[in-house]
């Protein structure tokens, strides 16, 4: 059977269905490599296929590709897929929840009764805040969607201006300003790697809160900490991080912020539909058939 690396965590029955038509290593990849699956955040650079001259295909479990050298995979020939699509409404959905759960202080007054306590600083109401989306592709266009109906304006920034009714701005600064909320949902990347610096937090000023669904990559994480120390914003929700999976412990430790471990996918239908996506890849590759999602 051919071999197939995995190159990060992926869930069982994934892991079942490839054992039946490849053979799995992990740890170190062997030479003879020729197909590789693993979730967003993996990471492969030239190095890494400058020891895998078999490799044909990289399958990845998500749409993040940022830790790929896409210019090193298209010089040898290797195709590249993700998972688009299915798992938009999922991350658009965490994006809302994370939102309200700062607002209204969801997780804190959940260990506060879990504690046998009763009372409860007052939250902050959620309606009518001007909710801008930093990125506007499919999942950022999702969450506009599903924030419009009760937003008091919806802002974004994308590298264009799209044909939506909704207000652009041209850089992330500018969209802190004009924003009570900041919703990350752009791709990582050297272009936008901490682009929510010390300056973009202070913009978005003490009642604004930051809500990242996107990659850990777009905040500078010690700015971050410093501003919600310092009570620059009012709060985050975050399901990213820079150093992935250490949290830290500043913010584990403050109640203003909601903490999600990397779950924007993670619902049993979008796995699966993931899971399905991942296997359709590989198969059309090695049957020499046209890629169903390819990226390169």
């Amino acid at each position: 059977m051919v071999d197939l690396y995995l190159a990060t965590a992926i869930s069982d029955a994934l892991r079942a269905e490839l054992a039946t038509r490849f053979t799995l290593h992990e740890g170190e990849p062997p030479a003879t490599t020729r197909a590789i699956v693993g979730g967003g955040q993996m990471r492969l650079d030239a190095a890494m296929l400058d020891s895998l001259p078999a490799l044909e295909i990289v399958a990845i479990n998500g749409v993040g590709y940022d830790g790929l050298d896409l210019d090193a995979l298209r010089a040898r020939g290797v195709r590249v897929t993700t998972t688009p699509d299915v798992l938009t409404e999922d991350v658009a959905d965490l994006a809302i929840a994370l939102m309200l759960a700062v607002f209204r202080r969801v997780a804190a007054n959940d260990a506060t009764v879990r504690s046998g306590g009763w009372k409860a600083p007052l939250g902050r109401r959620a309606s009518g805040r001007r909710i801008g989306i930093f990125g506007l592709g499919k999942i950022g266009t999702a969450i506009a969607e599903r924030a419009a109906p009760f937003a008091g304006e919806l802002l974004y920034t994308a590298r264009s201006e799209k044909p939506v009714e909704w207000r652009y701005l041209p850089d992330i600064a500018a969209l802190a300003e004009a924003s009570d909320v900041l919703i990350l949902a752009a791709p990582g990347g050297a272009a936008t790697e901490k682009i929510v610096d010390a300056e973009v937090l202070a913009r978005l000023g003490p009642d604004g809160v930051l809500v990242n669904v996107a990659r850990g990559s777009l905040v500078d994480e010690a700015a971050l900490i410093a501003a919600l120390q310092a009570g620059t914003i009012l709060g985050a929700g975050l399901d990213v991080f820079a150093e992935e999976p250490q949290v830290p412990q500043a913010l584990r430790s403050m109640e203003q912020v909601v903490l999600a471990p990397h779950q924007g996918s993670a619902t049993v239908e979008t796995r699966a539909a993931m899971a399905a996506l991942v296997l359709a890849n590989l198969h059309a590759h090695f049957a020499g058939e046209d890629l169903p999602t390819p990226l390169l």
